[in-house]
């Protein structure tokens, strides 16, 4: 029986390019600020997104959790989709990092409007409110089933934000994915905002790893937060080695990941008791079951044929395609889905 990890895009193993990249690494001590792997890559993503400077941390949870600290102050208030991964998966960190609450609006697919900015700045001569400071995009959207935004309504927005001196900060966990989609070029994405956090280690195929990125002043303040949140790394070139080869290799074949995802989502589709499939835009595929059915049941029946997904709500159920995933997998799965079909 074939196992297919179909759980996150972060399972996946270093290619063996990527792994020589990683063996021959030149590295340093980067607490001490002398990891050249980790200068290069920090250089490196910072003049992709157009910015003066960039950290290099364990997480994009971590990355997030800066952006936040550096952007506010305690008793504020961060805009953010109700679906935002800083608010549902970051352990409460809005709160215990930097002592502000979330103002959570409903998107389309997590997506923001400007009218949902507009609407939610708190009004800042009143004392029983927070001060609105921040608005937080995440593209692509994970819990809207991997939506993404267009540079024309990122600016949008950004310019509903700025107008009312509201900083921004994008969660690009997955922002990769979003730009081979939309074809926009990464420095015109970060320009709209004051950091980007991307992501290595989903899409990209790297083992560890995400960057923050912003001006000099930013990155001079996150590396602060990042030694009291214990980010500080020693000879972490070797990982810096792996992020820098999937920026290089593995970007353009996200178009790949896309395409697997719509053929699962071809094959759930003919699934009975499937009542819902959100549209499938980039690797990530989210299923709704009949009500009779649940979530943790689906995943356990996909589990004895060697498919892992992950329950995504009572009733919904997440896959996701990345780099190792191959075309006799996604056989596999059709196998399994006739199989399945009178399961329940």
């Amino acid at each position: 029986m074939m196992t297919v990890d179909f759980r996150s895009d972060t399972v996946t193993k270093p290619t063996p390019g990527m792994l020589e990249a990683m063996m021959t690494a030149e590295v340093g001590d980067d607490v001490f600020n002398e990891d050249p792997t980790i200068k290069k890559l920090e250089a490196k993503i910072a003049v992709m997104f157009g910015k003066e400077a960039a950290i290099y941390c364990p997480s994009g949870t971590m990355t997030n959790q800066i952006a936040l600290r550096i952007h506010t102050q305690p008793q504020d208030e961060v805009i953010c989709d109700k679906r935002s991964h800083i608010y549902l998966y970051e352990g409460g960190g809005i709160a215990s990092n930097s002592h502000i609450s979330a103002r959570l609006v409903d998107g389309d697919r997590g997506r923001l409007s400007p009218e949902h900015i507009l609407e939610n700045i708190n009004n800042p001569d009143d004392i029983h409110l927070p001060l609105t400071t921040l608005v937080s995009l995440e593209n692509t959207m994970n819990k809207g089933g991997g939506a993404y935004y267009t540079l024309a309504q990122i600016k949008a927005v950004s310019d509903a934000a700025r107008s009312n001196s509201l900083k921004m900060h994008l969660d690009g966990a997955r922002i990769f994915n979003a730009l081979v989609e939309t074809g926009d070029r990464p420095e015109d994405v970060g320009e709209l905002f004051d950091t980007v956090s991307a992501c290595f280690s989903k899409g990209l195929g790297a083992p560890v790893g995400s960057a923050l990125v912003g001006s000099h002043e930013h990155i001079k303040k996150a590396k602060r937060v990042r030694k009291v949140f214990g980010g500080g790394m020693r000879q972490a070139g070797f990982l810096a080695a792996a992020c820098i080869y999937a920026l290089d290799n593995h970007v353009e074949r996200l178009k790949i990941d896309h395409q697997k995802a719509k053929a699962l989502g071809g094959l759930i589709e003919t699934i009975p008791y499937v009542t819902g499939l959100l549209p499938v835009d980039t690797n990530i595929v989210i299923f709704e079951l009949d009500k009779k059915v649940l979530a943790t049941d689906m995943v356990a029946k996909l589990k004895e044929a060697g498919i892992l997904a992950v329950p995504f709500g009572k009733h919904e159920v997440r896959l996701v395609t990345h780099l190792d995933i191959k075309d006799d997998m996604i056989d596999y799965f059709g196998q399994a889905v006739g199989k399945l079909k009178s399961a329940f």
